[in-house]
């Protein structure tokens, strides 16, 4: 977390707290019978247990971000996917942070062991497309990559 001090369009300085992140990417995986692949996990800032995707911080901004794709969803869900399409970037929360978040699609998936960091406590189940686009537009999936991610896997996958 970085306190910076920056001049204003007007020529007056102000404060703006930054945190600086490595980056992160979010996998939705989606099964051959149109079921999407989620996670149900405590969020310690929200105190409380969210629904998400597979997701996770890259080891370093210069990784490649389908790569860590790949390790993610295999880690945390023991999932690995013949086909990756990429989605786009997202950033979470341009007024605070430079975190860029890489989406992608995964399909044609195999299922395997997982492979927790000794700090992951998840569990991940297989839901219906359609369900999670209700959940979303009823407000009952509130973690902004997931939202995104479901509305545009939906979009895409609705032609």
């Amino acid at each position: 977390v970085f306190k910076d001090t920056v001049q204003l369009p007007n020529g007056k300085e102000a404060t703006r707290e930054v945190i600086r992140h490595v980056g992160a990417v979010g996998v939705i995986p989606v099964t051959d019978d149109g079921k999407v692949i989620v996670e149900r996990q405590f969020r310690y800032p929200l105190n409380r247990v969210i629904t998400e995707i597979p997701a996770g911080k890259l080891d370093s901004k210069s990784e490649d971000h389908e790569a860590a794709a790949r390790r993610e969803l295999w880690e945390e869900t023991g999932i690995t996917a013949k086909d990756w399409k990429y989605l786009g970037t997202i950033y979470p929360a341009a007024a605070y942070t430079d975190e860029v978040l890489y989406i992608y699609l995964a399909r044609d998936l195999t299922f395997g062991e997982r492979h927790l960091d000794e700090d992951e406590f998840l569990n991940f189940k297989a839901v219906p497309l359609t369900d999670l686009v209700e959940d979303v537009m009823a407000g009952r999936i509130t973690d902004g990559k997931t939202q995104v991610a479901i509305l545009k896997v939906a979009r895409i996958l609705e032609k």
